[in-house]
């Protein structure tokens, strides 16, 4: 006897008691949504949002979704949640969107924000803290921008990654890992991933801000004229002998070396700069503090954008950390309902290509009847001359 299928509703409800969600939203309240998102007054010509389901769609409550509405304008809206860190957890972001004006300029692209964000004056100088999803415009910018904001910098992915550009909706999704790793998914499918450290060209800040800080340490430990320097140091010079047993003798560390007395503007030779460092490195876990994927205090996500033609629709929004309860709840909301939404396309495809075609053909015939009544009317007219 088969098992009993158990309803994607139910895994939901399950994944939810492991996963802390932060913000969901899909829209299925109806005009309540004006409750929870704030339009920004900071410019009287910012566009307007509806809640539609477009002219096709899978379901057209489930569907249903922020759509922009005006051509040729700037959009500005968000909505807050408890503010929380992501320090020492993964971040996924997930929401879908739909061109289904064919976009030919324009963003439909999300950004988090600090809870500090002043929504009612939301504007394209406001901070934030990470910006993802698709940016198209013309037949050269078809990508998919995470941009992250780290040391006062905002700072893009080197890779290219390419959006959809079709009217369909398409899932988005952003993971960004503790480790230092992150993907970037499409429709549920790993399109890019790799280190954010190197991905991000944020290695050569690591370095400069280490230099600086290893500097700082140096000058630090060599200040204080009046004083001798400390009385032993290690000798870079010794290193470990071949018979050392680490097991019976313990860790080996180089014998140390007595500093000669600090004198104004003389460095004490012998003193290893890089061995003295590297000792006080290893003791203190330096490099933990590079946090290039952390955020204090995440508190809202918004759509701050440009588009040419209106009509893109944005949904079924996600900020979790758990993979698997974003990728069940993609699958319960953009997996039910892409099929149906492209069938209902290809059905007003083919009776918009019915009604052409019906009135190709009475033009036509219109064409040949009109033909035919000038000729008679030409005929009697040289009988009646």
């Amino acid at each position: 006897m088969a098992a009993a299928r158990v309803p994607l509703w139910a895994v939901c409800v399950l994944r939810v008691a492991l996963a802390t969600v932060y913000f969901q939203e899909d829209f299925l309240d109806g005009e309540r949504w004006r409750n929870r998102w704030v339009q920004s007054t900071n410019d009287s010509q910012f566009g307007y949002f509806r809640l539609s389901s477009g002219k096709f769609y899978g379901h057209k409550e489930k569907d249903k979704g922020l759509q922009t509405t005006q051509n040729s304008r700037f959009y500005a809206i968000s909505a807050r949640f408890k503010p929380f860190s992501n320090k020492g957890k993964t971040l996924i972001i997930q929401y879908t969107v739909k061109h289904e004006q064919k976009m030919d300029c324009g963003g439909g692209y999300i950004k988090l924000f600090p809870a500090d964000v002043d929504q009612k004056n939301l504007n394209g100088k406001s901070q934030y803290y990470i910006m993802f999803g698709p940016d198209i415009c013309g037949f050269d910018v078809k990508k998919v921008h995470v941009i992250l904001h780290f040391k006062n910098q905002y700072h893009s992915n080197k890779k290219s990654i390419r959006c959809k550009v079709d009217g369909f909706t398409h899932l988005y999704t952003l993971i960004l890992r503790p480790d230092l790793t992150y993907e970037v998914k499409i429709d549920g499918q790993s399109i890019e991933s790799g280190s954010i450290e190197y991905d991000w060209q944020l290695t050569s800040l690591k370095k400069m801000e280490k230099a600086s800080a290893e500097s700082k340490d140096w000058d630090q430990a060599t200040e204080g004229k009046s004083q001798d320097w400390e009385k032993h140091f290690l000798d870079a010079r010794a290193s470990k002998p071949s018979d050392w047993n680490s097991e019976l003798d313990g860790d080996w560390q180089a014998p140390m070396l007595q500093k000669p007395p600090y004198q104004d503007g003389l460095k004490p030779e012998g003193i290893d700069k890089d061995v003295w460092l590297h000792q006080k490195m290893k003791n203190t876990n330096y490099l933990t503090e590079y946090d290039l994927s952390e955020f204090e205090n995440i508190g809202a996500i918004g759509l701050e954008l440009w588009q040419v033609r209106s009509g893109t629709i944005f949904d079924n929004f996600l900020i979790t950390d758990d993979e698997e309860y974003a990728e069940t709840f993609g699958k319960a909301t953009w997996g039910e309902t892409k099929g149906p939404e492209r069938e209902m396309d290809a059905i007003q495809a083919k009776e918009e290509e019915k009604k052409a075609r019906e009135e190709d053909e009475d033009e036509r015939t219109m064409g040949r009847f009109g033909g035919r009544e000038n000729i008679f009317k030409e005929f009697h007219k040289r009988n009646e001359l």
